[in-house]
């Protein structure tokens, strides 16, 4: 599994970060508005920042922006959705993961105005995994889940990261699921990244 550094890395309401995870699961937490969201965009190079990030022996600033996006998944909390059906926005040989959190077949020709938000936070993340990432970002990804479904996208996460090798930085403001996905957890405070015990 490849280590995710942050080098300086400093955007308009933290930093500069310099930090070394090597761990498969981590948790980030912090108030709204700290900066949480940004965080994750910019390691994904999705807005300005300064600064660099590495993934294993590759830099973000080494590499276009898209190709960098195909190995670092940023998963909002609110995913976007550009065509009507929903088969649309996944790979075409790439559609597991459906069953996992609570899907049949029959959900790529559904169209996306039907979709509830709690659906779309499910598939986005399937979506998401179809690219095969080494790491995701996930901001608050079972925020509009009930428990079963909250379960499941947890359970498919786990099997991801172990599978793929991969890792994932994960933000979430609910202390019991950041003591069940994660072993390392760091919490924003007043512009700065703090490794906290839970």
């Amino acid at each position: 599994m490849a280590a995710l550094e942050l080098q300086a890395l400093q955007t308009h309401h933290l930093g500069p970060l310099s930090l070394r995870i090597q761990e498969s699961n981590t948790s980030l937490t912090g108030p709204s508005g700290s900066g949480k969201t940004l965080l994750l965009r910019a390691i994904a190079d999705l807005d300005p920042h300064q600064g660099d990030v590495r993934l294993g022996s590759e830099t973000q600033s080494g590499m276009p922006a898209n190709r960098w996006r195909k190995q670092v998944a940023y998963v909002p909390a609110d995913s976007h959705w550009w065509a009507e059906r929903v088969g649309d926005h996944f790979p075409s040989d790439k559609k597991c993961g459906l069953k996992a959190v609570g899907f049949g077949p029959d959900v790529l020709d559904w169209q996306v105005e039907r979709l509830s938000s709690g659906e779309r936070q499910r598939l986005a993340l399937v979506r998401a995994l179809a690219l095969h990432p080494r790491l995701l970002l996930l901001d608050e990804p079972t925020a509009n889940l009930d428990p079963e479904n909250r379960a499941r996208v947890e359970r498919l996460i786990a099997d991801y990261l172990e599978q793929q090798q991969a890792a994932a930085l994960w933000v979430t403001h609910d202390a019991a699921q950041r003591q069940r996905v994660a072993s390392r957890h760091f919490a924003i405070r007043e512009g700065d990244l703090q490794e906290v015990t839970a």
